[in-house]
Parts: C-alpha cells; structure tokens; sequence
C-alpha cells in the first residue's frame, strides 16, 4: 500500500522524479531555498500529467505576495498562466499535451517586467506583468500545490496530479540558447536557487519519489 511519507533532505535526483498519485489539498513537496531578494527568475521543470481542469506546476509564495511567482495550467485548451508579484499573463495556443512528457520553463525580469513561456522548446511572446518591485520576504516554494497563502490555503482542485522531474530555478533569466540546452536534456548551467542534483526539500503526505520510467522500444 501507498503510505504518506515525511522525508527531508538534500539529494541528487538526477534519473527521479516525485509523483503525485492522487487529487489531495495536502500533499506536496515544499522546496527549500536561503534566497530572499529576486530581481529576476527563470524556473524549468518537466511534467507527466491527464488532467484537464485547472492544476498548479510551481507555486512560489512570499508574505507579501502568494502569487509572487507561479505557472498554472487552466482549464481552457492551451491557456498557461504565469504570474510574477501577483499579477498574471496568460499565454494562449500552448501545445499542451496529456500523457506525455512535458518542458516548461518561464522567466520574469523586473526591470522591464517582462515575462515568457517555453514550452517543449517553443518561445511565447514576450508579455508585460510588474516591473520595478524585485520578489523579497521569505520564499516558499511548493510541487503539487497552489499556495494562496504563504505556504498554504490549497484547494483540491487545483492540485496537480501525475508525475514531476528536472526542477531548477536561477535568479536571472536564461538565454533562449541556455533554455534550449534544458529542454534538449543536453548540458546545461544547473539552477542557482533550486538545483535538481542537489535539491533541498520535503515531501508532505502521499508523493513518491521514484526512478523515472524510460520505456524501451
């Protein structure tokens, strides 16, 4: 039987992935990073999912902002939302695929307050959100669930459901060459806040950590 896990700890998870095996507004996995002060973010991470409705992919939460920095996947065919200090773009006609292996990445930069999708390595448009205000506070960041508030207020319905690998975070935003690199599996410059090969984290209620499943032709 499936037990719900308590595990902390820092790990090389190259080859793994979390999975997320059914609709909870509990279980989750909390990513632990010391940063404090973001004038930019590029965040990357690889998803297997079925759902259809509304689901989180990463939630990044501040005290003064639950939204300080999100992607989520809507309902409605090809929307994902990305929102950088609680404000939204919404990037429309996304080839986003059920039951297949996903990379997405997004990036802000609170200069020009512009944010952009990649997604199995095809680029956005480039899409104004908030500019001038960096992301500050304690950061909490969470797999599986949408925090609407700092470091909670889930709700079921938006909980992510499937399997979740790769996740690396930097405080910049990435060249589209850098980006391509990730999305290819080729080397890349591994995240600077959040490091897949050496990840801090802890996993809250039922979400396993498993080898990730290569199928053989």
């Amino acid at each position: 039987k499936g037990t719900a896990l308590n595990l902390s700890s820092k790990l090389d998870l190259s080859g793994k992935m979390f999975t997320f095996p059914q609709q909870t507004s509990t279980a989750h996995v909390k990513l632990s990073t010391t940063r404090e002060d973001f004038s930019a973010v590029t965040a990357c991470l690889r998803s297997f999912t079925d759902l259809s409705r509304n689901h989180i992919l990463f939630s990044l939460a501040t005290p003064s902002a639950a939204n300080d920095f999100l992607l989520f996947k809507k309902a409605a065919a090809g929307q994902i939302e990305v929102y950088a200090r609680d404000v939204t773009a919404v990037f429309d006609g996304q080839e986003y695929k059920l039951n297949a292996w996903l990379s997405v990445c997004a990036t802000w930069d609170s200069a020009s307050g512009l944010e952009q999708l990649w997604l199995n390595g095809k680029p956005s448009c480039r899409k104004f959100t908030s500019a001038g205000s960096n992301i500050t506070g304690h950061t909490i960041i969470t797999l599986g669930q949408e925090q609407d508030s700092h470091g909670g207020g889930f709700d079921a319905k938006q909980s992510f459901v499937g399997m979740i690998s790769d996740v690396h975070m930097w405080d910049h935003v990435l060249s589209p060459c850098e980006i391509s690199r990730y999305m290819d599996n080729l080397n890349f410059t591994p995240g600077n806040v959040l490091n897949w090969r050496e990840l801090d984290f802890q996993i809250i209620g039922r979400v396993l950590l498993e080898e990730k499943q290569n199928i053989c032709y």
